[in-house]
């Protein structure tokens, strides 16, 4: 076995994985707040990207100052939507709120599209070109940043949620809402905070995955329904589990695709992740993280 070769993949992984991770927190926000899933996690994602490109090209805003109003961007897009979409359908069945989250999918793509097209569009170089060699395995800068970007920004999360008065307010919303409501906590505002951080941890995502591929396109939407085994693998009510979900689901796609893809002529990786979410699933129906709950009869 080429040892090189399977560090690579195993580099590979982890860069993948934390972006994973960073787009399945956001689904876990969410779902812990409202007990929805949101469909449109992967247009936030993908919004993140164009409109921090677009502010470097279009507007030349260098790179730092355009992630900043990229990420204040994220928190009012995923506000008003809040607002203005989730907001009238408080207290209808999470179904109702599903669709609605779905057809919002629909709705930011097609959005995007109009904007700026369907082609493919190269993303400026944020970060070093040369390689970072480890032994004899070449990284690139970019997917150093995007590793350390991602772990820093889920660090400062499950510091928030832990540590200050706003994190336990969603927490304890998450748990149970009358209660949240009779210690004074506003519900509503939570969901509202919810959103838009799901949204910004998404854009920044979006940012990550195309100063890594080097260009962006319509595909960077379909990111939401591939982590979404993700998040199930971990347990859809767990941060943690977002986490590990994510970094395990990366190193499987990359060390299975590496190896097995060239034998089996292809396909194999992007069929890892819904395979080992039916294995895991079998043995805990609740994920790796989640929430076990008994109904009695």
């Amino acid at each position: 076995m080429d040892l090189t070769f399977l560090l690579q993949l195993l580099i590979n992984g982890l860069v993948t994985g934390s972006i994973y991770a960073l787009v399945a927190t956001g689904f876990v926000i969410i779902y812990k707040s409202s007990g929805a899933l949101n469909l449109a996690q992967g247009e936030f994602l993908m919004v993140g990207a164009y409109l921090c490109l677009d502010l470097m090209i279009r507007w030349h805003v260098p790179f730092l100052p355009a992630l900043l109003l990229t990420l204040a961007g994220a928190a009012l897009l995923g506000l008003v939507i809040e607002r203005m979409v989730l907001r009238p359908l408080l207290g209808s069945p999470v179904i109702s709120v599903i669709m609605v989250t779905l057809g919002l999918a629909a709705v930011l793509r097609s959005s995007i599209q109009i904007a700026w097209g369907t082609d493919t569009i190269p993303f400026p170089e944020v970060f070093p070109a040369a390689p970072v060699k480890f032994g004899a395995v070449p990284v690139a800068p970019s997917q150093l940043y995007a590793v350390g970007c991602s772990a820093l920004l889920l660090i400062l999360l499950s510091l928030f949620f832990r540590s200050t008065l706003t994190g336990l307010a969603l927490r304890a919303t998450a748990l149970n809402r009358q209660v949240a409501l009779s210690m004074g906590i506003s519900v509503r505002r939570m969901f509202a905070l919810a959103w838009a951080i799901a949204a910004i941890v998404s854009a920044v995502g979006g940012v990550l995955l195309g100063s890594i591929r080097g260009g962006i396109d319509m595909s960077l939407g379909h990111m939401g329904l591939k982590v979404l085994p993700v998040v199930i693998l971990g347990g859809l009510d767990s941060l943690p589990g977002a986490i590990v979900g994510g970094l395990v689901i990366g190193v499987l796609e990359n060390i299975t695709g590496g190896y097995l893809d060239p034998i089996l002529g292809g396909g194999v990786k992007e069929v890892v992740p819904p395979v080992a979410l039916v294995l895991i699933l079998m043995i805990r129906p609740s994920g790796l993280f989640g929430t076990r709950k008994v109904d009695r009869v």
